[in-house]
């Protein structure tokens, strides 16, 4: 089976229509979403009607369930949150209902899915070599695939050794050895220096997985963002993926 693997979109509607024009390409069987569809950007909606019927498996992330009223926002940055509550206001019905019925892990064909971690599904990050050496110590899977940082990731686990692999666009890892924590990195707002939006698509059966990199209408984003009166922070990262 070949997977096309998506992450934080964040209501970047330019960027998602990108990458679902190259999945196409790609004619992956199922599409895998993990989370965050919502938040940050000005196109909440949109990103929920898009990926709603695309996606196989979709999860829900920290600013979603904060869009849609289920998590506080005392652990948000002033801008996440000023986002997320702009977000909450303008959601429709049938995002709301969309988002509301997502969790934020699953686990299908030997793949552990989380928008976060193990440790924690929402809110935990993995980024820190005792961070993925926790998760997989928390999970049998071969593989394990997670959101929520915004960074591409390749990291495997192989006679006890944890080992970190190149994740740039076109970096392709060897999933028959050993076992694998990937994050595909973001479609909406990449920040690992590479502007362009990011996902995954995996061959299961070949157990191959590429890293992509997708360019998109930046400009068009940040318009957006401005008009809307969102934190000008929020457009001017898009420039550099940070």
């Amino acid at each position: 089976m070949r997977v096309a693997v998506i992450s934080d979109a964040h209501a970047n509607l330019h960027a998602l229509e990108a990458v679902r024009q190259a999945i196409e390409r790609d004619r992956p069987d199922e599409i895998w979403n993990l989370g965050d569809t919502v938040g940050y950007g000005p196109r909440p909606n949109e990103c929920c009607d898009l990926i709603e019927p695309l996606a196989a498996i979709s999860l829900v992330g920290n600013h979603d369930l904060a869009a849609i009223g289920q998590l506080p926002l005392d652990d948000f940055t002033p801008v996440a949150a000023a986002a997320v509550t702009w977000a909450k206001e303008h959601l429709s019905e049938s995002a709301r209902a969309y988002l509301a019925a997502l969790a934020p892990m699953s686990r299908v064909s030997g793949c552990a899915l989380f928008h976060g971690s193990p440790r924690g599904p929402v809110w935990a990050y993995v980024l820190k070599p005792s961070e993925i050496a926790d998760s997989f110590a928390r999970t049998g899977e071969p593989l394990l695939l997670v959101g929520h940082t915004h960074a591409a990731m390749a990291a495997s686990l192989m006679n006890r050794q944890l080992v970190l692999e190149r994740a740039d666009a076109g970096a392709i890892v060897d999933l028959t050895r050993g076992r694998w924590l990937l994050n595909p990195g973001s479609v909406g707002q990449p920040r690992d220096g590479d502007p362009r939006a990011a996902y995954l698509l995996l061959d299961l059966d070949a157990g191959r997985a590429e890293f992509k990199r997708v360019e998109y209408d930046v400009e068009r984003t940040q318009i957006e963002i401005q008009k809307l009166g969102l934190p000008e922070q929020l457009a001017a990262r898009l420039s550099h993926g940070l």
